[in-house]
């Protein structure tokens, strides 16, 4: 996001007066998942995700706002360096500062199952 100032002259009742005029410009909305860094959570139900498919904590798995279903990701948690792909199938996490959430095998596999939570970065695969 850049912001910028812009001086202008407003003339009122004969008098020249400067003030600064805000502007702003968004350059991106969004940073894309290609490069995201923030937290990260893992749960581990047994029911439908919003791909469709049954939730199965044991797969490599994960839920992300905004991929497509089936995009490959690749998890690494800042903490311990570890790495994990898992594949998007369900939308969320809806916490903030949460950029996905990870089935239970996949967050074991990065060793965040006792801590609940970690910071994490997420790179698209292919």
């Amino acid at each position: 996001m850049q912001i910028g100032v812009k001086q202008v002259k407003i003339r009122k009742f004969g008098t020249a007066v400067t003030a600064a005029a805000a502007t702003l410009c968004v350059v991106s909305a969004t940073v894309p998942a290609a490069a995201q860094c923030g937290g990260a959570s893992w749960y581990a139900l047994h029911s439908r995700t919003a791909s469709g498919e049954m939730m199965n904590p044991a797969q490599m798995t994960a839920a992300h706002k905004t991929l497509p279903f089936g995009t490959k990701v690749k998890v690494t948690n800042k903490k311990t360096g570890k790495s994990v792909v898992v594949r998007i199938n369900d939308r969320g996490p809806f916490i903030r500062g949460r950029i996905i959430d990870l089935s239970k095998g996949a967050a074991g596999k990065i060793g965040m199952i006792n801590s609940g939570h970690a910071p994490v970065c997420i790179a698209t695969i292919g």
